[in-house]
């Protein structure tokens, strides 16, 4: 009964996830896609690696919607307030991860800015500061924001060992951060700004920027 209780709260918050992580425009997707989730494989036990990774991303979610909700209310750039909403559905979706596990949430606290993870507590505090100094420095925050959440992804992607559940979420989640990275670096070109990426390759960042919007359909 419980683990088909948790298969309903995956089944729901993945659903909601392949809506809610595109900033507009929004993708349409189809519900079998959805419901095929509760049929992946999934592991009895989690490794060590994977453990951290879902403990790390659930953090890491909240940081990138936690900075976007304090750039809104200090800019009112829409672009801040549409992305912390998809960003909240992220790191929802990674909290149903942790449940269906067992594991405990790091996310103790979930009020804007409090992080279990000094790294990222430190990383948050910096990024405010940083984005706080002007709208076009918020832009390059939000940029650089989705550029670890991309690389981190990749690297918990291959750190998986079978779990098609984790890894379902895992790939929609770069998809959002893919589409939010093109949304910053279309919204500093109107500022006059040309991005120039921190953490990605530049053929990577490249092949980001120059493909198309994703929708989550495959």
């Amino acid at each position: 009964m419980k683990s088909q209780r948790f298969s309903r709260l995956l089944f729901l918050s993945i659903l909601t996830l392949l809506i809610g992580c595109h900033t507009v425009p929004v993708g349409t997707t189809q519900q079998s896609k959805a419901e095929a989730i509760t049929d992946m494989s999934a592991s009895d036990s989690l490794t060590e690696a994977e453990i951290n990774g879902l403990l790390l991303m659930r953090e890491e979610e909240k940081l990138a919607r936690d900075v976007y909700r304090v750039l809104y209310e200090q800019w009112q750039h829409r672009i801040f307030n549409n992305i912390a909403q998809s960003e909240q559905t992220h790191t929802n979706a990674i909290k149903t991860l942790l449940q269906k596990y067992g594991l405990n949430d790091p996310v103790i606290n979930d009020s804007i800015g409090v992080f279990q993870n000094e790294q990222l507590q430190s990383l948050y505090n910096q990024l405010i500061e940083k984005g706080k100094i002007s709208l076009v420095e918020a832009l390059h925050v939000g940029a650089l924001i989705e550029e670890i959440d991309i690389l981190d992804l990749q690297n918990e992607l291959n750190h998986l060992n079978g779990n098609d559940d984790i890894a379902f979420v895992y790939q929609n989640l770069m998809r959002g951060s893919r589409n939010h990275l093109r949304a910053f670096v279309k919204n500093l070109k109107r500022q006059g700004i040309t991005y120039i990426p921190v953490k990605l390759a530049q053929d990577e960042f490249d092949a980001i920027i120059n493909s198309n919007w994703e929708t989550g359909k495959k």
